[in-house]
């Protein structure tokens, strides 16, 4: 081996073995500290907020936890071993207190034993989704009331954990659920409407649904923007694919295709399932996206823009253009729809029996994906088959 390649790979080698050591370093310089600050929070009296607190505060925690039981064994293990890893905690041996403190503090997680005195853990699961949904609730349970505490996940719960658990089993579960946690809230949509005015996809905004200046909007969820020689391209607009979800594939027309205004025009593909968007208007299918079928990824990004699905040398646009909105009218038409939707939604939940946080209350990206094949119908007939 000439002796330039075993340099290099030494180098490589050595700065490898060099980081790995600084980590190593890294974690037992936090640890240290982590320890420190569990031995000097537990001597500090918060008994003004709630007689049985004990609270332990990290810099740059992961989560803040609060966690109730009424065994301190319990609460014990939850300090050492969730301070230790990260996380802020804090713990209280009723749901009373637990009550008063998420109405002063900011969780992202209530751990709650389901067997306690005077108020259970069901009964601290239904008062915390009603005071502050977005805290995501924890049951701890044993073995015999498994069956009890995944029933309790109908009331908001966002899972369980079994005990007795060990440190690793512990670290493992809610480390997992954060991830579950940081999906949702990056999944989030807020009920917000805008219309962008720079030609690029880096002004739409995370998490709202948004409207390009200049196009128009159709009334089953496509869009429509047109050039001086009358050529309309039309893809599908952000209210669809952001409740849509993830599109597996596109079914493009065959190009010189003749099609009336309300006839198929492509299909969205989704594993098994599929949705039939009609063509906004008339005309002969003069192109098609390629591009856009060979990098499906890329309406992740944007359903607008370069992300057209097909074009339409259109024949009779004075006349189909009124049954489109663009602008305010169609910020109006998208927030109507909203609307619909989540009140739609509501009411399907009813028959949907799985326990998971997209089914809260709330806009989701992808939250079709969730629904049952019958609900999922029913939506697509109600918004894009018009």
């Amino acid at each position: 081996m000439p002796l330039f390649v075993l340099a290099v790979i030494l180098f490589v080698l050595a700065d490898v073995l060099i980081r790995l050591i600084a980590k190593r370093l890294t974690e037992q310089k936090l640890k240290k500290e982590r320890e420190q600050v569990l031995h000097e929070s537990l001597n500090l009296d918060f008994t003004t907020e709630a007689k049985t607190l004990k609270r332990v505060e990290v810099p740059n925690p992961k989560a803040k936890i609060l966690c109730v039981d009424d065994e301190e064994v319990i609460l014990g293990s939850f300090r050492k071993i969730l301070v230790l890893d990260g996380y802020s905690v804090d713990t209280v041996e009723t749901g009373q207190e637990a009550l008063g403190l998420i109405q002063k503090h900011h969780y992202d997680f209530l751990f709650t034993d389901l067997k306690m005195p005077l108020m259970d853990g069901v009964e601290v699961t239904k008062s915390v989704k009603y005071l502050r949904p977005d805290i995501d609730v924890i049951i701890i349970t044993g073995y015999a009331s498994v069956e009890t505490a995944v029933e309790t996940m109908k009331y908001g719960a966002m899972d369980y954990v079994q005990k007795p658990f060990t440190e690793d089993e512990l670290i493992a579960f809610v480390n997992k659920t954060l991830i579950k946690r940081q999906d949702k809230i990056k999944k989030q949509l807020k009920p917000q409407v805008h219309i962008t005015h720079i030609s690029s996809s880096d002004d739409f905004t995370q998490g709202e649904f948004s409207i390009p200046g200049g196009v128009f909007i159709a009334k089953n969820h496509t869009w429509v923007s047109m050039n001086q020689e009358g050529i309309a391209k039309v893809g599908i607009d952000d209210f669809a694919k952001k409740l849509i979800g993830r599109v597996d594939s596109v079914e493009l027309p065959n190009l010189g295709m003749n099609v009336k205004a309300g006839q198929p025009l492509f299909t969205v593909k989704q594993g098994n399932r599929i949705v039939t968007f009609n063509a906004p208007v008339s005309g002969k299918v003069s192109q098609i996206n390629t591009l856009l079928k060979d990098n499906i990824e890329a309406l992740e990004v944007t359903p607008y823009e370069r992300n057209w699905i097909c074009a339409l040398d259109a024949e009779n646009l004075d006349n189909e253009i009124k049954e489109m909105s663009i602008g305010k009218s169609a910020v109006s038409f998208f927030q109507d729809d909203i609307e619909k939707f989540k009140t739609m939604f509501t009411e399907l939940l009813k028959s949907e029996k799985k326990n998971d946080e997209y089914f809260e209350d709330g806009l989701f990206i992808g939250q079709l994906e969730k629904l049952s094949d019958v609900n999922w119908n029913k939506v697509i007939a109600e918004f894009f088959v018009r």
